[in-house]
């Protein structure tokens, strides 16, 4: 069985995706052909869980550029909620806004969630690791904070 925050090893194509993003720009995966990308999905910017999350990413994110990793973040928020998230907690990274949630559920992460009895459909929180070849080579599901970003980038050493 599968411990919490350990990840699944998978071999199969990232689903390709275009977004806004908070620089103005639409970005693709197909824009990181070539290098590796760890996306990690997220309900919502400025919720407590959501912004240790980003925050984590922002204080490893020296580490995962050093090895040629590019971090981007994705959730269903508006880009202007997206820049005020960024500016507050100075993340050095692209955050994309998928409003109609297409990209979570063509990767599966846009699903049933119960939350004090009520029901409702959301993100599962979700990281990706995703190879030079855009294939995802790792996938972590309903992700727990503590140490999550740590065995991202363990993950990432383990593919030297």
């Amino acid at each position: 069985m599968k411990k919490v925050n350990e990840p699944a090893v998978t071999k199969r194509k990232a689903p390709a995706f275009t977004l806004p993003a908070s620089n103005g720009e639409k970005v693709s995966l197909a824009d990181y052909k070539g290098r590796k990308v760890v996306i990690y999905f997220y309900p919502q910017d400025n919720t407590p869980t959501c912004t240790q999350q980003s925050c984590d990413f922002r204080d490893y994110n020296g580490k995962f550029a050093e090895l040629g990793v590019e971090v981007i973040g994705i959730s269903p928020d508006e880009l202007k909620s997206h820049d005020k998230f960024i500016a507050k907690y100075e993340l050095p990274f692209l955050l994309l806004s998928d409003t109609n949630h297409k990209i979570a559920e063509k990767y599966g992460v846009w699903a049933l969630k119960k939350l004090y009895g009520r029901e409702y459909m959301g993100i599962i929180r979700s990281t990706f690791l995703i190879n030079e070849k855009g294939y995802i080579v790792k996938e972590w599901s309903k992700v727990k904070i503590k140490n999550h970003v740590q065995s991202v980038l363990d993950a990432v050493l383990e593919m030297k």
